[in-house]
This record gives structure tokens, sequence and C-alpha cells, in this order.
């Protein structure tokens, strides 16, 4: 889904026949100018969204962006313009929030495909403003083989050497140091290492020993990412960035031109 048909999407839903209450009680000729005003620290995303809804869209300090146009326009497409930003913006700052926990590690932080459903390709940018690297978009352009396909595939052997011809990246979460090995012995190049503590983490990328980048997942949380950036992790996702975040305080004020 493309930007442009979500937001047509946001617009259906929330105006449906029209917004009777601007269109009674403003003047069709009048018009407007918008601001965007972020009312506690964070980082802005969802910028992309706003020509969409806005005839004039300008992005330069001191405020997040500012709108021009007819008046009846502006307040009309308001709450939608505001959701997203909120919303969108609340991941960028979390986002930023656990890329600052690593810092001075070799460790990554990356995202999921936890994202509200249709929302994927804002949240996901949203992520990446916020200095997140973007694991892949969904089902299509990566493999990633997890517990449940390594049981319906018939182990990790199996599965591994069933994607070993597709001409995509390949991951592989391991359960057990027996399937750790196994999947060592089979040539994975990237391992994912889920519901471990940090000290259990840290023991078994030492025994992996550069042999596998590694990723680490499950229940990290930015008062424990630290711990975990710290075992030698290539990479920790956190699905918390894009499904938990918090919507941020952003306020519309609206003054006629």
């Amino acid at each position: 889904m493309t930007i442009e048909e979500i937001v047509h999407r946001a617009l259906d839903e929330d105006v449906g026949t029209g917004d009777v209450t601007t269109n009674l009680c403003v003047r069709e000729n009048i018009r407007a100018v918008g601001h965007f005003i972020a009312k506690e620290s964070l980082v802005p995303a969802g910028l992309e969204v706003l020509p969409y809804l806005f005839e004039r869209v300008e992005t330069n300090a001191p405020h997040i962006a500012t709108v021009r146009g007819p008046a009846r326009q502006l307040l009309t497409h308001e709450r939608v313009a505001l959701n997203f930003l909120q919303r969108l913006s609340g991941i960028a700052t979390l986002a930023k929030k656990y890329v600052e926990a690593v810092a001075h590690t070799n460790c990554r932080i990356l995202d999921t495909r936890k994202t509200t459903p249709g929302l994927r390709i804002l949240e996901k940018r949203a992520a990446a403003a916020g200095g997140v690297t973007n694991h892949r978009m969904g089902l299509y352009d990566a493999i990633l083989i997890k517990n449940n396909h390594i049981t319906a595939a018939g182990g990790v052997r199996a599965a591994l050497e069933r994607t070993k011809n597709a001409d995509l990246p390949v991951e592989i979460e391991v359960r057990t140091r027996t399937e750790l090995d196994e999947a060592l012995g089979c040539g994975a190049r990237r391992l994912l290492l889920d519901n471990l503590t940090p000290e259990e983490a840290h023991d078994w990328i030492k025994h992996i020993n550069g042999r596998a980048e590694v990723e680490l997942s499950g229940g990290i949380t930015l008062e424990s990412v630290r711990a975990y950036a710290e075992t030698g992790a290539d990479y920790v996702s956190c699905g918390a960035i894009t499904h938990s975040a918090r919507a941020v305080d952003i306020n519309f004020r609206l003054e006629l031109e």
C-alpha cells in the first residue's frame, strides 16, 4: 500500500460524506495557515503524509511544519494529520532512545514486522528516522526461519537445505545449543537467538566465535537493551519500537491569513 493510499483511507474513515461542522461554520473562501507545534522533546516523523493533506507545506523551524490553504481544508484534515504525526513521531522518538542506549557498542537496533496493519511503510520510515536499521519489510524480501518453520520443515538442516538456492538473505532461529551447532555445521551465516538472558547470550555468542552474525530478540526493553548489546551481538531487534510507542504531544494552531 502506498502512502497516498494510506492517507486517502484515513480521510475516508474520518471525513466520510463531509465535515459538517466546518462546512457550516466556515465560509468557503477563507484561507488560513496552520502550525504543527511540538509540546515535548521528540523526533519528528510522518511529514511525508502532509502533502497529501494540504495545499502547501513548509517544514522550516521553529515548528514541525506549517501548512497553508483553504481554512476548510486545514480544519477538516487537522485530526488525520495529527494522528499520523503523533503516532509516527512517537515511534521515531522511542527508536532514538533505543539507539542512544547502545551507543559506542558494535550492536545495531532493528525494527520488526510488529507494526499496525496497513501502516508498515510509514512506521518503518519513522523507526529509521530515529536511527534504527530496518529489518525485512515483509515476508517477501528476506528469509527468516523461525521455530515453527523448523518444526514444520522437519528440523534445522531440512529447513536450511530448502532455502540454500534462494536469492535472498537467510537467517535462522535456534532454540538449543544442539540446534545452534547444527545450524553452524550447515553453514548458516546469520542466527537469531530468542529469549535468552544477557548472560546466556554472551555464552552462546562466545561459542559462535564469529562464525555467523547474531541477532538477539525477545522481550528486550529500553532498560535491558544495553546489557544485550554488550554481549557481542551484531543486532538487537525490538518489536516495542513500533507496537508500544507512545503517541507524542503535538498541537495544531490555526490562524487566518
